[in-house]
């Protein structure tokens, strides 16, 4: 197990290694730092002089060294956009998209597992059928053309839910959220079923295609043959095994959730990291993208890195494999 966790953390490392190296290369060729931050009447001492704070006239080594120190730190130096830190930034924004892909993810897993499960159980029904065609609609949609039906349903027609913004938000320290306010709840609605649509209709098809090959085997047949209630049977037995790929699509799809939230929160002027971006790329603020290009790097990383973690620990055959292998030799 030790040495699993170490070969996964040297890769998790050499990723963001990566990662990091092309955050810097869009520092050096996507756009001009000096003329983001200098007014245009700089002269071209004014340049010089900003060109050497900056350390552009450095070797490209030093500049690169130089860079991956300050991301280890977490420093991604200022906005050209905001004129301030974009580790600020960051922190302002990421309680918004961390309470909607929260929310999302509880509710793709509290719907989409009951619903697998169901129409595993009860393939012929005309209710399994009418959850299978409406899964495929949830699949095919654009998520953007989902959040403005939604929008126009709820927001425009029946005037329930708001149709953009975070509502009243309260202050706890650094963080901020909306869980506490009616109008946060109520703001959150529409931007989390749209973000929770596409990952429920996955999770609910996986478990419904995982669950019905467990009850075609051996053992489940053994189980039913020796008098064992099919609750039982199915619950305690099938839905075990079922939910062990389950976990790994949706440690993978849970960061699919952050990426997505860049159009949720576009859709909705969510004020969460997403929104920043598109922002950010509008005004081509290179030091906001690439901080964001790191930053929902090391969410991957650090998801898949504990789904394989938790997949190694659930499944005793991936424990067998090396001591067998090991004799084997």
């Amino acid at each position: 197990m030790l040495a699993f966790l170490i070969r996964r953390l040297v890769q998790a490392a050499l990723v963001m290694l990566v990662v990091a190296s092309i955050a810097f290369l869009m520092f050096r060729f996507l756009g001009d730092p000096i003329t983001n931050l200098l007014p245009e009447d700089a002269t071209e001492q004014d340049r010089a002089e900003m060109s050497q704070k900056l350390g552009l006239n450095d070797p490209f080594l030093v500049q690169y060294g130089r860079f991956i120190s300050n991301v280890a730190q977490g420093d991604f130096g200022q906005s050209y956009r905001n004129n301030r830190p974009v580790s600020d930034l960051l922190v302002e924004r990421f309680p918004a998209t961390a309470e909607l892909v929260l929310v999302a993810a509880l509710l793709s897993l509290m719907l989409g597992i009951p619903l697998g499960i169901y129409t595993a159980l009860n393939p012929s029904g005309w209710i399994s059928q009418g959850l299978q065609i409406i899964s495929l609609l949830g699949i095919s949609v654009p998520t953007f053309v989902t959040g403005i039906l939604l929008i126009l349903i709820f927001s425009v027609n029946l005037h329930w839910l708001p149709s953009f913004g975070r509502g009243e938000v309260v202050d706890l320290g650094w963080w901020t959220t909306g869980f506490l306010t009616v109008a946060g709840l109520k703001a959150l609605v529409l931007p989390s079923v749209m973000l929770a649509l596409f990952q429920m209709t996955l999770i609910m098809r996986l478990v419904r295609a995982e669950m019905l090959e467990v009850l075609r085997t051996d053992y489940i047949k053994f189980a039913h043959a020796r008098g064992i209630p099919n609750r039982i049977v199915n619950f305690k037995y099938a839905l075990k095994n079922t939910l062990i790929p389950v976990m790994t699509i949706f440690g993978l799809q849970l960061g699919g959730l952050i990426a997505f939230a860049i159009i949720t929160e576009t859709v909705f002027q969510w004020p969460g990291m997403g929104f920043l971006f598109i922002q950010a790329v509008n005004f081509t603020d290179v030091p906001v993208m690439a901080a964001y290009l790191v930053l929902v790097s090391l969410i991957f990383v650090v998801i898949n890195t504990i789904v394989d973690l938790l997949y190694h620990v659930v499944d005793p055959r991936l424990r067998m494999e090396r001591p067998s292998a090991s004799r084997g030799v």
